[in-house]
Parts: structure tokens; C-alpha cells; sequence
């Protein structure tokens, strides 16, 4: 018997804006392979219908909703709910905290709901206050309403616990766990540059990030990989950086096969994400072999599985630590070794869409599944 679900929360199938849409790039074929009937609600624009990663099996929406910062979250949740109120599938997949405030209404259709939580989003520092008390309210609605919750990362699950009192379920993010292309992006040398590949947010660490970059650069290559999508004050630095002989900005890329490229030949890998779990860019970054050099959080030292590497997030201590990993050969082979292996035994996609699988069965069937939740996937 075929079994439903829609997906609440992303820009849409395929799509390669952030972690979520990483994951139901994954996750939405392989629950097509297993029977499911599967809905991707999209945002108009935001996919290309020619796009050679769509799978056919897999049935997109448009929902309406309006495109800026503060809203858009919010406005295309509640048009993406109100279909999913009128068709009612047997699931929903709800991306977002920020979508907590349509839980009740899926909750007063019988529709059962598995919600993942994210990070901590209302401590990310792009936010103003009104959005930041706007998603700890969703935080709370989620909560509540709810059917299960899934963490991407151990501190999140424990965080979520603390704060709210709530279980969930343990899936990070996974990694194409393919050795990586042998090509070089062209005008690169092989282990030669400093990569940093993030959206353009304070907790991201990206304007410390600049300031070392720019000093970095009078004796090696860096590659910026990454914009704000909505332009500022970020943008105009990295272009500024961008005019540097030695520095390449490529803005968003949606090339796969070039950003695993450029991980995989990268002479130091910059992630200075801070407010997040488990980062899927961190995650593919280490399944490519890219020696990292990580701020200083509990997320990264969870996924890293060390604090060799970690850095605190100041110009001159992440130049450092960008310059010692790539003039010391032992040190990189050293470091890139052990990324391969960490992720091969701990971020596989096909372990991470089971899970997925398996509690979206949980959610329809109103078990609970404790064993799962209990973390066994570290």
C-alpha cells in the first residue's frame, strides 16, 4: 500500500540553497524507491525543471508566499500547510521551526508530523528581535504540537531537551561518500588554496574569515564560495576581496560537481559555522578529504570528532591555524585521512534516509521508538 508524504519548509525539489534542501535532494528518492508517494512543496523560481538531478518519481507544488528575509519562511509554510490540510497526505515532513505556528493546524486535520528542529535559530545573530522571539515562539509551538522531532546533531537533541522537554529523534545530515573528482577547477593547483564555502551570516564567521583572508592571500590562493542572496554589506566586502589577483568570490554555486572539486583539492577548508548542528557542508567537506579548520564550537567538535583543528573566531588565530594546515604536508595527509574516515562511518546518506524512513513510519503509527532516539547512529 502506497503511503504519502509532503515535504514543508525547503525552497523546493531539486534545489541547492541550504542543509534542507541538501537532505531532500537524498532523501525524497529514496522514499520514492521504497513505495512512498512523494510532494515537494517548491517556490516558484527557486527550481529549474530541467535540472538533471530531478527525479520524475517525485511530484512538486508551488505555494505562494512573500520572497524577502523576514517573511518568507512563514508566508510559504502557511500556503504549503493549507494545501496539505485539503489533500491530506499521511505525513508531513516540516523543515523549520518557524513552522511550528501551522503544527495545530495539521495536528486538527489528523495529519501527523515529523519536524526538524534545525539549530538554535533564534541566537543567530542575523535575526532581529522581533524574528528571534518570532522562532523561539515556533520553537515552542513545535514542541508542543509536534508529532516527533528530529535533531541533526547530539548538543541540538540535548539542547532541545533541556530547553523544552522534548525527545527526538538523532539523524544528522550525510555526504556523497565518492572519493572526489581528479579534476582541478581550472587556474587552481592541487592542495594549493584556502577554501571557505558559507552563507554570508555573522555566525558564520565570515568577516573574520575576510580579515584573514586578506593577508593569507599575499602568499596563497583562497576561494570564497557564497553570498547573503539577498545583498549588503557582506557582498560588498567579498567583492572588494574578490578584486585581489590572488582571491576567486563565485558567489552561490549550485555546481555540484565543481564544489566537490573544490573540497577535494582544497589545500585548507574553512567552517565557521557556529549556531547550527551538524553542518552538511562540514559533513561533504570531510567525505572529500578536505583538511578543515573549524571555529571553536560544540557542533564542530561533534562532527570533527576532535579539537585539533578548532579555532576561536578571531582573524589572526584562523590565519594561523589556515597557514600551519597548509604548508605542513603531514599535517594535511594527516587530517584528511581521518575526515574520510569520520564521515564514511558516521554520515552515510543511506543509513541517514533509513532513519528518516523510520520515523516518519513512527510518526504515522503514534510509536515511539526510543532506541532511535537514543543516539545509536554515533
Amino acid at each position: 500500500m502506497s503511503r504519502s508524504v509532503v515535504v514543508v519548509g525547503t525552497r523546493g525539489y531539486p534545489s541547492y540553497y541550504g542543509g534542507f534542501e541538501t537532505a531532500v535532494r537524498r532523501l525524497a528518492p529514496f522514499l520514492a524507491d521504497a513505495g512512498w508517494d512523494v510532494n515537494v512543496y517548491c517556490r516558484a523560481g527557486q527550481t529549474k525543471d530541467d535540472d538533471e538531478a530531478r527525479d520524475p518519481r517525485i511530484r512538486t507544488t508551488n505555494t505562494f508566499g512573500l520572497e524577502n528575509k523576514t517573511l518568507s519562511t512563514l508566508s510559504f509554510g502557511l500556503s504549503s500547510v493549507l494545501h496539505a490540510m485539503w489533500h491530506r497526505p499521511d505525513v508531513a515532513l516540516v523543515m523549520n521551526v518557524a513552522n511550528g505556528f501551522f503544527l495545530p493546524l495539521l495536528k486538527l486535520r489528523g495529519i501527523p508530523s515529523v519536524v526538524n528542529v534545525d539549530g538554535i535559530e533564534w541566537e543567530r545573530a542575523k535575526w532581529n528581535w522581533l524574528a528571534k522571539r518570532i522562532f523561539r515562539l515556533g520553537a515552542r509551538l513545535t514542541a508542543r504540537y509536534g508529532t516527533v522531532l528530529i535533531s541533526d546533531s547530539l548538543e541540538i537533541q540535548r539542547r532541545w531537551k533541556q530547553d523544552f522537554g522534548r525527545d527526538s529523534v538523532f539523524i544528522p545530515y550525510g555526504a556523497n561518500l565518492m572519493s572526489g573528482p581528479n579534476e582541478v577547477v581550472p587556474g587552481l593547483k592541487d592542495e594549493s588554496y584556502v577554501l571557505m564555502v558559507a552563507r554570508f551570516v555573522p555566525e558564520n564567521t565570515v568577516r573574520e574569515f575576510f580579515q584573514a583572508a586578506e593577508r593569507l592571500a599575499e602568499q596563497h590562493p583562497v576561494v570564497i564560495v557564497g553570498s547573503t542572496g539577498y545583498g549588503g554589506e557582506l557582498d560588498e566586502a567579498a567583492q572588494r576581496l574578490g578584486e585581489h589577483p590572488n582571491v576567486q568570490w563565485l558567489g552561490h554555486l549550485s555546481d555540484d560537481k565543481k564544489l566537490l572539486s573544490l573540497w577535494h583539492h582544497a589545500g585548507a577548508y574553512f567552517h565557521g559555522h557556529s549556531v547550527g548542528g551538524t553542518n552538511p557542508a562540514l559533513v561533504q567537506a570531510m567525505a572529500c578529504g578536505a583538511p578543515v579548520v573549524a571555529r571553536k564550537t560544540p557542533y564542530n567538535a561533534e562532527v570533527l570528532a576532535t579539537e585539533e583543528h578548532l579555532v576561536p573566531p578571531e582573524p589572526g588565530a584562523i590565519e594561523s591555524a589556515l597557514r600551519r594546515m597548509l604548508t605542513d604536508h603531514g599535517l594535511r595527509a594527516k587530517a584528511r585521512a581521518a575526515n574520510r574516515k569520520r564521515a564514511a562511518s558516521h554520515y552515510n546518506w543511506e543509513d541517514v534516509c533509513r532513519k528518516y524512513e523510520l520515523t516518519l513510519e513512527e510518526a504515522m503509527s503514534g510509536e515511539k521508538r526510543m532506541e532511535v532516539s537514543s543516539g545509536q547512529m554515533r
